[in-house]
Parts: C-alpha cells; structure tokens; sequence
C-alpha cells in the first residue's frame, strides 16, 4: 500500500532523522579510528561493517532531510578525527564498545519507529534496526569465540510457579531483610555493571588524551563516576551473593596523543551519560525491591548533574549543534 500524498515530516520524524544524521556523523570518525589501530582480523571485519552502516545510515538520514526541506546538522567531519593517532584502547575494548553501542542503536530506533509514520522514515528505521541486530550478533558471536563475552550470572531458580502474596515482597529503602533479587533485577544490574565497565575505561582514555584541561578533567570525574557506580551495583549482587559479572583486557594504552576532537569526546561523553540515564530508568521501572528503586534514583540524579555541567562546557564552547525546534510565537508577535 503506497502512502496517497507526501505529508511533512512530523516533529518526531525530524528529531530522529536530525539525531541519526549526527550520530552517525561521530560514528564515522570513532570507527575510522578504531580501523587505523586494530589487529585482529574478525575484529578489523566487524568494524568495518559498523563503519559501513553508519556512512549508509548518514547519507540516507541526509537524504530523507533534504527532501523534507529540513535542515541538515553540520555534525563531526574529517577536522574531528585523527585515525594515525597512536592506538588508545585494546582490540578487546572495541568489541565491547560495538555490543554496548548496538545495544544503544536498537534501543533508539525501536522507539523511534513506534513514532513514525512517513513509510519512507519506518523503513529508514526498520533497516536500522536490522543492521543494529546484525552488528550485536556479529559482535557477540566474536566475543564468544574468544572468550570475551560478559555473560550474567547464573542462579537456580524454584521449580514451581508462584505469586506474591505479601507486601512484604516489596522490601524497604534499606537493604536490611530484603528478599533475593529475582532475575529480572538481576538482569538490569548485571547490565548496568556492563555499561559502566565501558564507559569508565572509554572516559579513562578520553580524560589522558583531551586538548582542553577542562575536558580531561570532566572526562576523568565521569570515569570515576562509572566506577563508583559499578561498586554499587556489584555491592547489590555480592549482598545476595550472586557472582559479579566482569569484563576482560578492557585497556588504555599510555598514548597522549588525541584521536579526536575536544568536541567529539564531549559530545561521545553527553550520548553515554543519556544512555546511562535511560537504562536506569528503565531498570528503575522493573525493579520491584524498593532499595533498588531508591540506589536508581540517586545514581540517576548524579549523572544528571554530572550531564549538565557537561553542556555548559559545550555551550561555552559553542560545541553544541541545537536540535530544530518550534518557532517563539510569542517573540515573533512582539518584533
């Protein structure tokens, strides 16, 4: 069934397309890094298959804009990537890095679709989602092979079905006298330890490498802030003692030498803080322990001021792209 006339592109379509342009614009210059300074050869493969995505993903969002007549964001180019800067992270660390990331990308797109309803930005969204799932698969199979992958842990479960029964079952703010976690808050905080392991050696290489003092200094407190996170959410496993999921060869290197820009690492920095924030809302949502709804809340509250000293830095410094946004009736009526 074809669509009987070409509407404008609604709000929601314009922010996803916007976003996948300039997100697929930084993507372009972290995989062309990472290509320059890889060595093993089903790791150089993968990479080159994320890359080609986000050059696909880039020139079709680019497209879908300039048919709508919407702007096109100036995003991240050539002067923002250095691929012959020595290497910063492990072949290891790339793997994790394309798993976190295309865990982000079918996240992102499998909301956005349920938004949309131009068939051409669906079908958009529809391939990116089957790419993302590609490059999980592809990502995941490696780390498996290798040994690599960051697996949850394990727990016997009752071989019954049961339902709950008491209030009691909910737990207090206090981790005193709580029941077990069960699978489904495991799951949420064994994730959560996964993402933070990244992101905290991410920001370890970023806050050795930054131009800008003030970057190095903001990306070294977000790596301690991923750090202190990971203590809690491990604390809340060994509690109930169930094994701690750990990640393995996640290194960076003793280069100084900056791959990419002051703007590029802020702007990385901002997208992981955003992701992090979604995840523990949503794991905030399906926890049903109360202590765990409380440590969600307060950890969240952290890098949400954490995030915003981040776009003041990026303000200042005029780093920051503003999305498209409604016209001020009200000013325009006063001109």
């Amino acid at each position: 069934m074809q669509e009987e006339h070409n509407p404008r592109l609604t709000s929601s379509e314009i922010s996803v397309i916007w976003s996948s342009c300039l997100n697929n614009s930084f993507s372009i210059c972290v995989m062309k890094y990472f290509l320059a300074n890889v060595d093993d050869s089903d790791i150089k493969s993968t990479l080159e298959y994320a890359l080609d995505i986000s050059q696909k993903n880039l020139e079709m969002s680019k497209e879908i804009l300039k048919k709508a007549n919407e702007t096109i964001p100036v995003g991240f180019t050539e002067e923002d990537v250095s691929p012959n800067a020595p290497r910063l992270y492990s072949d290891a660390f790339y793997l994790y890095y394309l798993k976190n990331m295309s865990k982000v990308g079918l996240s992102v797109n499998g909301v956005a679709l349920t938004t949309a309803a131009q068939s051409g930005v669906r079908n958009f969204l529809s391939q990116a989602i089957l790419t993302s799932t590609e490059l999980y698969n592809k990502t995941s199979d490696i780390l498996l092979a290798k040994g690599l992958f960051i697996r949850p842990p394990y727990v016997s479960t009752p071989d019954t079905v049961d339902f709950v029964k008491k209030k009691k079952y909910l737990g207090g703010v206090m981790n005193f006298n709580n029941r077990p976690l069960n699978v489904v808050e495991i799951t949420h905080t064994s994730a959560n330890i996964e993402t933070n392991l990244i992101g905290n050696a991410l920001l370890r290489g970023f806050a050795q490498v930054a131009k800008s003092r003030k970057v190095s200094d903001y990306c070294t407190r977000g790596a301690e802030i991923a750090k202190k996170h990971v203590k809690v959410f491990q604390d809340i496993l060994m509690n109930d003692d169930i094994p701690v999921p750990s990640a393995w060869d996640l290194e960076v290197t003793d280069a100084t030498v900056s791959p990419f820009s002051d703007k590029l690492i802020m702007f990385h920095t901002t997208l992981l803080i955003s992701s992090s924030i979604s995840n523990y809302a949503t794991a905030s949502a399906a926890s049903l322990r109360k202590d765990m709804a409380v440590s969600y809340v307060r950890l969240t509250t952290e890098s949400a001021e954490y995030a915003e000293d981040g776009t003041e830095i990026m303000i200042k410094n005029e780093w920051l792209e503003q999305p498209p946004q409604a016209p001020d009736h009200k000013d325009l009526a006063t001109d």
